[in-house]
């Protein structure tokens, strides 16, 4: 039997989230939001930052973007040579990308031949990824023009999911039948969630774990303790206890057990049961700015964003047929990713963190429309606008999630780390460059009026970037994975907590290295094979 304990609220009737296009409105304050705000960050200027965590079932797939990118294979062969496991290879992981994946056909039916390539795909999991199901053909066009006027700079790619993510291609993104597609719609959906050997206890939060041993040397929790209303309880475990609360909540409860640095938790006021450093830290996101443009066009998404009587309209229609501008995601229908140039001053401190040629240091995502940017203020004398998001995907600086107080529920500190490190602020500063370049190709002329981001001039550019970047809600990495006996690190390649006996865990902060993509479909990949390698303990 296995008991679920999820502190959130259901996910049924969160349009907000059910809604692919409406996203947005999940990151303001609210109970489906676990609300936390990080310190102030030295790379930003000393701005914090509402780091938002979905607070209901599904988690963070439930209000996050919805791209739906795998990354470089390189990635995943490096992922096998950092932790000493074959296993997390691309040609092992691939498998089980595929398995989770259930590809569907885009809401509005169109003819998606030349978009994708259907043989990197899985057909059968239960998370639907599909096309964008709603249309800006001005714009898409424009966007698809560019890659055959700049072939060397931005090539199309047929497919970013196939290993090869580098040039411009469509972006995939996990919607299904014009809804968001979810890990509590799809692994918890119905077909999942009557199991009888599956029990979800929501509205239950886990504080820490309890009836501690000593098992062949090493440490044991016999149980995990959980708040359920306002009364404290105990589910005990007969084989294993397995955390997958998120980068943030996976470390809170290790450190309230007494698992983690021990200066750390002596200044809690927590008992150290096991001194291990490495939790909480290592915490890595990709920095992320907005460049917006206004344009000559009416069809940008401010025809429903900027219109009360549109958004109703395209709300009704949603409502009606699940077809029409919400069925997407507001980041469009375009993405691209890019090396920094070989000489670039982003690497004169501390290398390339990415050396190998195939994988990207460089996201961009192209977008018909300006509103996503909440850094950005937008004039009054334009009415529509469009974006490139510029995103480094392989940053060097790093941030640190510990808890302050014996407390369980008090919120931890979280220092995201962004742009710490002045390599990071090169980067995007050719990153820059390259936006800039993309908007300048013929194919813009006449569609593009007014560069809306000021301060990109040699002079400034860097405090702009640091004025207005943010972060992409891709947090990873604060339990890092390391090989079997590694001095650094939480959990083994096997996902078991080192110096412990059943005890593992499972979720995007366990990444060795952050992904040079978004972050979904690896935690989908890593959670398969993280069954699979619980089943194998335990001969299931």
């Amino acid at each position: 039997l296995s008991l679920l304990i999820r502190a959130p609220n259901r996910n049924e009737g969160i349009l907000p989230s059910e809604v692919p296009f409406r996203l947005s409105e999940l990151f303001a304050p609210s109970i489906w939001n676990w609300n936390y705000t990080s310190t102030p960050q030295t790379g930003l200027l000393q701005r914090t930052l509402a780091v938002g965590r979905a607070h209901f079932l599904g988690g963070c797939s439930g209000h996050n973007g919805m791209a739906f990118t795998r990354g470089a294979s390189a990635e995943f062969d490096h992922y096998a040579q950092l932790t000493g496991d074959q296993g997390w290879s691309w040609n092992n992981l691939y498998p089980y990308f595929l398995k989770s994946e259930k590809w569907s056909p885009p809401a509005d039916g169109h003819d998606t031949t030349g978009q994708y390539n259907p043989a990197v795909h899985g057909k059968s999991g239960p998370l639907s990824v599909s096309l964008s199901g709603y249309q800006y053909p001005e714009f898409a066009s424009k966007v698809v023009a560019t890659t055959a006027q700049s072939p060397n700079d931005w090539p199309f790619n047929l497919d970013m999911n196939s290993g090869k993510p580098l040039g411009v291609g469509y972006l995939q993104a996990t919607i299904g039948d014009g809804e968001r597609s979810s890990s509590a719609t799809s692994f918890l959906g119905p077909t999942y969630i009557s199991r009888p050997n599956l029990v979800v206890l929501l509205h239950a939060q886990a504080s820490k774990l309890v009836n501690s041993t000593q098992v062949a040397g090493k440490l044991h929790f016999g149980g995990v303790q959980f708040q359920f209303g306002n009364t404290l309880y105990t589910a005990q475990a007969k084989k294993e206890i397995i955390l997958s609360a998120g980068v943030i909540g996976s470390v809170q409860v290790l450190q309230n057990s007494g698992v983690g640095a021990k200066a750390t938790l002596a200044a809690a006021g927590v008992p150290t049961l096991l001194d291990l450093p490495s939790v909480g830290q290592n915490v890595t996101e990709h920095p992320t700015f907005f460049i917006v443009w206004s344009v000559n066009s009416t069809d940008t998404q401010e025809k429903v964003t900027n219109n009360a009587t549109a958004f109703a309209a395209a709300q009704a229609q949603w409502n009606s047929s699940r077809t029409g501008p919400f069925v997407i995601s507001p980041l469009g229908t375009h993405i691209g990713f890019k090396r920094l140039p070989a000489n670039s001053s982003a690497f004169s401190a501390h290398g390339d963190p990415q050396p190998n040629p195939s994988v990207p240091h460089l996201e961009f995502i192209f977008i018909p429309g300006g509103q996503l940017s909440s850094t950005i203020v937008l004039p009054a004398n334009a009415t529509n606008f469009m974006s490139i998001a510029v995103s480094l995907r392989a940053p060097i600086s790093r941030g640190s999630i510990n808890i302050t107080s014996n407390d369980p529920f008090a919120h931890p500190l979280i220092d995201v780390g962004l742009l710490k490190e002045e390599s990071d602020v090169l980067a995007l500063k050719d990153a820059t460059a390259m936006a800039l370049s993309f908007a300048a190709q013929p194919a813009w002329k006449g569609y593009i009026e007014q560069l809306i981001t000021t301060g990109l001039d040699d002079a400034t550019i860097e405090t702009t970037i640091r004025s207005i970047a943010s972060q992409s809600f891709h947090i990873s990495g604060s339990n890092q994975m390391s090989p079997v006996g590694a001095s650094y690190g939480v959990v083994d390649p096997d996902f078991l907590v080192k110096g412990t006996s059943g005890l593992s865990v499972i979720d995007v902060s366990t990444l060795p290295l952050i992904t040079a993509a978004h972050t979904q479909a690896v935690t989908y990949a890593f959670a398969e094979r993280g069954a699979d390698l619980v089943k194998k303990r335990w001969n299931l």
